[in-house]
């Protein structure tokens, strides 16, 4: 079993910053890939970015690509969601996902264990 909670979302201008951070519990969470997705209003959740286990590979939505950078830090199973450049448009719910797969799954059904979700505004 892995918990996830998320934090640091917030209010934010367009064209500035914010640090998602997803602790989770479990001494396992060095073995699992982490995801973030995020959900808008009347929305479908959509994947924002996702990076394996041992950091050897991440993977990022076209929508985010060159703002968003996804690292974690097994040693404090955490990751994080370094968003900057913010947009109008990233304003959503965004969730942390963790996945057993060997490969980073851009698909939800992948990912097994899932965050509350954290508020994110962006306003223009």
């Amino acid at each position: 079993q892995v918990q996830l909670v998320e934090s640091g979302g917030g209010l934010v201008q367009a064209g500035g910053s914010l640090r998602l951070s997803c602790a989770a519990s479990g001494r396992t969470f060095s073995r699992y890939n982490m995801g973030w997705f995020r959900q808008a209003p009347g929305k479908e959740r959509e994947f924002v970015a996702g990076i394996r286990w041992n950091e050897s590979s991440t993977n990022y939505a076209d929508s985010v690509k060159g703002r968003f950078t996804i690292s974690r830090d097994n040693a404090k199973n955490t990751v994080y969601l370094q968003m900057n450049s913010l947009k109008p448009e990233d304003t959503a719910v965004y969730y942390c996902a963790a996945d057993n797969s060997i490969v980073v799954h851009t698909t939800l059904r992948w990912y097994d264990y899932w965050g509350q979700g954290t508020q994110v505004t962006v306003s223009s």
